[in-house]
């Protein structure tokens, strides 16, 4: 299409917007929890368990006999699989926050969708079926879509639906990132104003210990209404993660009163094999019915659980246990994209405060 989707009207939705489906990848690449594998497919049952109730599941597998071994899988945790609908298209990785198609939506309900180019982060060569994948959804959907010709992961940007975004210096600024090196910051906030209808870009700083794709802004501060933001900190002075994270917290509250900042806390270190994994609260999904957040046998995991359920009145907050699940270097923000429902059921309308 000539017409980028702004002039069209479309914008991105926030992620509390109904749902029309949750999408996720079934795991199936063990190089991703080398040693630890056994226990992911139950993790992602788990998730659908929850999930499912509220809203249809399109999960993508590797083919046919995937299929039969995923259905039975969830029959025996007691999923409807009229709620699920497969998709046998090939993958790289589960991550499909950052291949997948990022939904947008106008005032008359019509929903389209923006196809940005995927590079594994610059760090892996094993991408190609996965940068594909928005294509081959579209083979089924047949929704209107546009690609920007730019690289961008769904995981490195946070919208409110409003028109404000927040991304991270370090993940999108950085020369070395290796995402868009012909673009500076102007470059990058017109093409999320053109394909993504963002009015307003936040930028922080850097993201945590462990993250692989340095500086994705959804282990970090994410929206639960279009004002409120939360936002992860880390106390102690000696741990790597306090300094950047102060900072993001001091450019937040720099904000001044147009938005609301409440803190998340971050668990205790979590490593395995002697590397520091990138577990944070902030890593949790917005479904329909529940929230689900990522936990890890903590002492913070209680807290953070609270804080997040004063937030999301409307919905059940629901811990989800993500000690093995993080051992692949995310959690369940990272393998789960929302797709918009069609009409006018609230795609405009803002959840919470005025």
């Amino acid at each position: 299409m000539s017409e980028t989707p702004a002039q069209l009207g479309y914008r991105m939705p926030a992620e509390w917007d109904p749902h029309e489906a949750t999408w996720l990848t079934w795991p199936h690449n063990k190089e991703d929890w080398p040693g630890k594998f056994a226990p992911i497919p139950w993790v992602y049952a788990e998730i659908i368990r929850h999930l499912h109730p509220g809203e249809k599941i399109h999960l993508l597998v590797q083919d046919a006999a995937a299929e039969k071994s995923v259905r039975n899988l969830l029959r025996k945790v007691g999923v409807d699989l009229g709620q699920i609908r497969f998709f046998p298209i090939p993958t790289d990785r589960v991550w499909v926050r950052d291949y997948g198609p990022i939904f947008v939506k106008n005032a008359a309900g019509d929903v389209g969708f923006t196809h940005w180019q995927f590079n594994a982060w610059a760090k892996y060569d094993n991408w190609k079926r996965d940068t594909l994948v928005p294509t081959e959804i579209n083979a089924v959907l047949k929704l209107p879509s546009w690609q920007p010709g730019l690289v961008l992961e769904g995981g490195s940007i946070e919208v409110n639906g409003a028109g404000v975004l927040v991304t991270t210096e370090e993940c999108l600024l950085s020369p070395i990132q290796a995402r868009n090196p012909q673009l500076d910051r102007a470059g990058i906030e017109s093409a999320f104003a053109q394909y993504l209808g963002i009015e307003r870009v936040v930028w922080l700083g850097n993201g945590i210990q462990g993250d692989d794709t340095h500086g994705h802004v959804d282990d970090l501060t994410r929206f639960t209404d279009a004002r409120t933001l939360v936002t992860v900190i880390e106390p102690n002075r000696a741990d790597p993660n306090h300094a950047p994270l102060e900072e993001n917290l001091r450019r937040l509250q720099d904000l001044g009163k147009s938005f609301d900042v409440v803190t998340l806390p971050m668990p205790a270190p979590l490593v395995f094999r002697k590397q520091r994994l990138p577990a944070s609260y902030a890593n949790f999904y917005i479904g329909n019915e529940k929230v689900l957040v990522p936990t890890f046998n903590d002492a913070n995991d209680r807290i953070a659980l609270g804080i997040l359920q004063d937030l999301f009145p409307k919905q059940q907050v629901v811990g989800i246990h993500a000690v093995d699940l993080v051992w692949g270097l995310g959690t369940l923000h990272c393998m789960s994209q929302q797709q918009p429902t069609r009409g006018n059921g609230g795609s405009y309308t803002v959840r919470g405060r005025k």
